[in-house]
């Protein structure tokens, strides 16, 4: 028999005006995601990942810092509790992707892993942070990962976690590969003009690089007062071998779901073998400064 595992992703838009208090904006988002993932999770889906800090807008289109007053602790913050109870509900691991406040003043762009009993599994710094003139200045806001490329054994499947501009680096990809993952849950925030034709390039690469799932997840909408651009949406799973099975709108904001045969991972490691072949030896250069 076939080890299906049905997975899910959910994209939105932003739900109130950004000049709101950052309390009301939390809970808005909050508010019009908890639909989608009560229909992930009566449409039975085993692993939903949202998309990056999904509880707000993509702030960092600007430097404020009263952005800082939206982290939030990992796991003991309120969302991770409440996302705690929807996992353990519907018996579904959820990758949650906040604003963590470590102490005051040192902050990550983090993901949430939550097992299917509601059990936290542990968490996923995002590693490499831009600085992108305009509208994409995050080293202003978080301190890059320190805690490697975790992969969580979670009820389901072997998860990894990569963030947004992570994916445009390989070396973390082959990292979570060699760690054990089964899939990937890439939650993003990317905008046409930048990256449009890179978003169903790099990740089916990295699918195909390492043999596994990936699941790209980007918000949608254009995010006012800031207008860097139109999140375009169009999330989606592919196979080990490259291919897109599911994608999401480009305009809408939508829980995409995919029933993934995870024996696919085998089948396609034993015909291309990339592990058995690659040479750490002769890499060197690569880590060198």
């Amino acid at each position: 028999m076939s080890r299906i595992v049905k997975c899910g992703l959910i994209q939105c838009s932003i739900a109130t005006s950004n000049d709101q208090p950052l309390d009301v904006i939390k809970k808005a988002m909050i508010d019009k995601h908890i639909p989608f993932i009560e229909d992930a999770g009566k449409q039975g889906v085993q692993i939903l990942c949202l998309q990056e800090i999904f509880y707000g807008p993509y702030f960092c289109a600007e430097q404020k810092t009263k952005w800082y007053n939206s982290t939030e602790r990992v796991p003991d913050g309120p969302t991770v509790k409440l996302m705690q109870e929807f996992a353990k509900k519907y018996q579904m691991v959820m990758i949650v992707p906040i604003y963590e406040e470590e102490m005051a003043g040192v902050y990550y762009n983090t993901a949430a892993v939550i097992d299917a009993d509601g059990s936290y599994l542990g968490k996923y710094r995002k590693t490499h942070i831009p600085q992108v003139d305009p509208g994409f200045w995050e080293k202003f806001y978080f301190r890059p990962g320190n805690v490697g490329y975790p992969v969580f054994n979670t009820r389901y499947a072997n998860v990894g976690v990569y963030i947004c501009y992570d994916r445009h680096f390989p070396e973390g990809a082959r990292c979570l590969g060699l760690n054990g993952a089964e899939i990937i849950f890439n939650p993003s925030a990317t905008v046409a003009g930048l990256s449009e034709y890179l978003w169903e390039l790099e990740q089916p690469a990295h699918a195909v690089a390492n043999g596994y799932f990936v699941g790209a997840i980007n918000r949608v909408g254009v995010e006012a007062p800031w207008n860097i651009g139109e999140f375009y949406g169009k999330s989606y799973f592919c196979t080990p071998r490259g291919k897109i099975v599911a994608q999401a709108s480009r305009d809408k904001s939508e829980l995409v779901v995919a029933d993934l045969d995870f024996d696919l991972i085998k089948e396609v490691r034993e015909t291309w073998q990339f592990f058995r072949d690659r040479r750490p030896d002769a890499y060197d250069a690569i880590v060198k400064s």
